[in-house]
């Protein structure tokens, strides 16, 4: 028998607050037709003051748990995906242990921005494999509103904040591409091209946040090709192809990134769930945002295998295969 990390629960949560393209009309030279026709964004949220990374990750964390039919004692370990922590540290995932009342267990936050869920979900997924862990919560939660730039029109209209969660167990399989559970991963960087994507701040430069910048056009050509091969080196490492595949559950970044990266793994776009017309960028977030979405809109349904993929700054990509 082959031991998997099996999807037991899914959950996310959105701030209250909803922002429409026609917020940024009166503060930067855009439009709302001009948002939606580039990036297929509508609507994004944005956290209330005083609302945290960790407040919005324990929220989506509550959400998977309670739809996993488990509490917070049963968990081993809490892993973050995040990028916009509360604080320098202790890490976002030691806060959302708090709020959940965890006295057990362990909580690191990893840090690979948009890629960063995808990172997490491997990391999770090699804690069971190795038996450190039998339940594993994987969030991904961003307050990316906190270190935009509220007049640059290029990167301002793209962001959100949100938090999605996945509660990951042990369980037992056949060792075949037919067992629930993740099946494969792959993950990889390459820093030499930081500046398409970075913060312009940090501890150990300027000592404050910093905002986004963005090369977009770039990042763009990179997103597309290097999506399409991780998704491609994936179900091959799973010993499966694109016609296996029952939905793409993409970063939530450009529908036009999207829409290209499906093309090229020739999966319809009836095959792909999308979300960023709703929630914008929500970086580490996005896809555990988009799972629980899928599934709670009936797309997504036990046995379905699905393919994440996702690119951030780093720059980062990777890809995780799984079936539901």
């Amino acid at each position: 028998m082959t031991i998997r990390a099996v999807v037991r629960g899914v959950g996310h949560y959105l701030p209250e607050r909803v922002v429409p393209n026609t917020w940024f009309e009166d503060r930067v030279d855009t439009t709302d037709e001009w948002i939606r026709s580039r990036t297929g964004i509508e609507r994004r949220h944005f956290a209330a003051e005083g609302e945290t990374t960790s407040d919005l990750g324990a929220k989506a964390a509550q959400a998977a748990l309670a739809d996993a039919g488990m509490t917070a004692e049963d968990v081993d370990a809490v892993v973050v995906a995040t990028s916009t922590a509360d604080l320098t540290f202790p890490s976002a995932a030691t806060m959302v242990q708090a709020k959940l009342g965890m006295k057990q267990g362990f909580a690191f936050d990893v840090q690979a921005v948009c890629a960063g869920f995808v990172y997490a979900l491997s990391n999770a997924n090699a804690l069971i494999l190795a038996g450190q862990a039998k339940r594993v919560l994987v969030i991904g939660a961003e307050t990316f509103s906190r270190i935009l730039d509220f007049e640059d029109r290029g990167t301002c209209v793209l962001f959100g904040d949100g938090a999605g969660a996945v509660l990951l167990e042990a369980s037992t399989g056949g060792g075949t591409s037919d067992d629930r559970g993740i099946l494969a991963t792959d993950l990889h960087s390459d820093g030499s091209y930081k500046d398409l994507l970075y913060v312009d701040g940090g501890v150990s430069t300027t000592g404050t946040a910093g905002h986004l910048r963005m090369q977009g056009n770039q990042v763009f050509r990179h997103a597309v090709e290097k999506l399409a091969e991780t998704a491609h080196t994936a179900l091959d490492k799973a010993g499966l192809s694109g016609a296996d595949v029952d939905w793409i559950v993409p970063h939530q970044a450009n529908l036009r990134i999207i829409t290209a990266t499906a093309q090229r793994m020739q999966v319809p776009m009836e095959r792909v769930v999308v979300t960023v017309q709703d929630h914008g960028n929500t970086s580490a977030a996005s896809i555990p945002l988009a799972l629980s979405v899928g599934k709670e809109r009936g797309q997504i349904k036990e046995g379905d295998l699905i393919v994440t993929e996702a690119i951030g700054g780093g720059l980062s990509w990777g890809s995780v295969v799984l079936r539901w």
